[in-house]
């Protein structure tokens, strides 16, 4: 069987999907998904719509049935759905009735082993297969994407153990179609990075042509990073960004930049003093690791406990920036630097270097409770903390957002605005 590329719209608004899967046609996508997002927020008029606008087109109904098989199945087949899928997760009478009523109707059906347990993934596969289903997906569900996880480990198991085409979601990419297909794809199933981008024609002919040739190409986009390599996207995106990601959370409330255009990102070293007591700041210095960011809870006052010279030492040790609670000095000097600083005060006194306080321990800091090895994040708009246990999460979530904003973006750029892209008047809460 020839690889197929399927493209899921997983959008809330129809229209926009339909302009996605129109771009997505003239860049050779095989099948259109109308993805559960969209059924569950159109209805099955979605799948009419698509059925009405590419009549030819091989269309699947992402229906994810877990009860009442027979009813779910005649009503996406009737609204014109090719492939209907049934988690594999229901019970065997349910898919038995997706099946029967499959046959019944014209439709074909695929069982998504989405969270079978990898150790039964094997078995519940064949035992679908008996079932008589027509597909098995291998599917990495999106919030363990955002963990990093990648779904090619499961899909060599099922593809080695069952004799039907399998498919494959879960993040893919144009550097990783290919994998897929080499791992046992038959069908590849790509949403954001269709979906998201600026050109979906364009990144649908990437990644057919990454499939056919069998060889990947580099994206900067539409992947995820496990903890080691969060660093590098946490300077792509934006603090705002973040805050989306955090159900807008996590920002260091009343703490600002002292010099504008500057990006700063990297784990928190964590300082306690007293207002005016720079003694700890200084020594802070010294421990720091280059990359770390200093976090100096001064009590949100007065006077300051950082400025030029400190600056001067912190560049040398290679630290990545210093968020403080408190006041900094020699703002003039520390812009000409260069040197990332967030502060909540600026003022010209400075204060005495008492010795009190304490390095590596939970500090208050802009509300937030930060701890030694959180990720701060700052840009002009402020400083945003990210909890250590959740970094790798919270940066692919980021990445989401931005890549969500860049199709937004361009949308509004072909003539027309937030309000309307988004149809803003509908989606208020009554």
């Amino acid at each position: 069987m020839k690889p197929i590329l399927q493209v899921a719209l997983d959008f809330l608004n129809l229209n926009r999907a339909l302009k996605v899967a129109e771009e997505a046609v003239k860049g050779g996508v095989d099948w259109l998904e109308a993805g559960t997002p969209l059924i569950k927020s159109e209805g099955l008029d979605a799948i009419r719509e698509l059925r009405k606008k590419f009549p030819k087109a091989t269309i699947v109904a992402d229906m994810k049935t877990m009860d009442v098989g027979r009813i779910e199945t005649e009503a996406a087949a009737k609204a014109g759905a090719d492939i209907i899928s049934v988690l594999a997760a229901a019970s065997d009478s349910t898919i038995r009735e997706c099946v029967e009523a499959g046959k019944n109707y014209g439709a074909k059906i695929e069982a998504d082993l989405i969270e079978i347990k990898e150790k039964e993934i094997e078995k519940r596969a064949k035992v679908v297969e008996k079932l008589g289903v027509d597909y098995i997906g291998v599917h990495c569900p999106i919030d363990e994407q955002m963990q990093g996880k990648e779904p090619f480990s499961r899909l060599r198991k099922v593809a080695g153990a069952v004799n039907i085409p399998v498919a494959c979601a879960g993040g893919i990419n144009s550097e990783t179609a290919a994998r897929a297909v080499k791992a046992g794809a038959h069908i590849v199933i790509v949403g954001g990075a269709i979906t998201k981008s600026k050109d979906a024609a364009k990144a649908t002919r990437q990644i057919k042509r990454a499939i056919a040739t069998g060889k990947g190409i580099k994206t900067k986009l539409f992947k995820r990073v496990s903890i080691e390599e969060v660093y590098k996207v946490l300077k792509e995106v934006s603090t705002a960004n973040l805050t989306d990601a955090m159900h807008r959370s996590g920002d260091l409330k009343g703490i600002y930049p002292v010099s504008q255009g500057l990006k700063m990102a990297g784990p928190a070293l964590t300082v306690r003093t007293y207002p005016g007591d720079w003694a700890k700041t200084v020594e802070a210095v010294d421990q720091a690791l280059p990359g770390q960011v200093l976090v100096i809870d001064a009590g949100g006052v007065g006077p300051a406990v950082w400025g030029e010279l400190t600056t001067h030492g912190a560049i040398q040790r290679k630290i990545a920036g210093v968020v403080i609670d408190g006041a900094v000095r020699d703002t003039s000097e520390i812009r000409k630097l260069r040197f990332p600083v967030f502060s909540r005060l600026i003022t010209p006194c400075a204060g005495e270097p008492r010795g009190f306080g304490e390095i590596g321990v939970p500090v208050m800091v802009g509300g937030l409770r930060v701890y030694s090895g959180d990720w701060l994040v700052g840009d002009d708009d402020g400083v945003v903390c990210i909890p250590k246990d959740k970094a790798a999460e919270i940066t692919n979530r980021a990445m989401g957002v931005l890549e969500q904003e860049n199709r937004l973006r361009e949308e509004i750029d072909r003539g027309s605005t937030l309000a309307k892209v988004i149809e803003l008047l509908r989606w208020e809460k009554k």
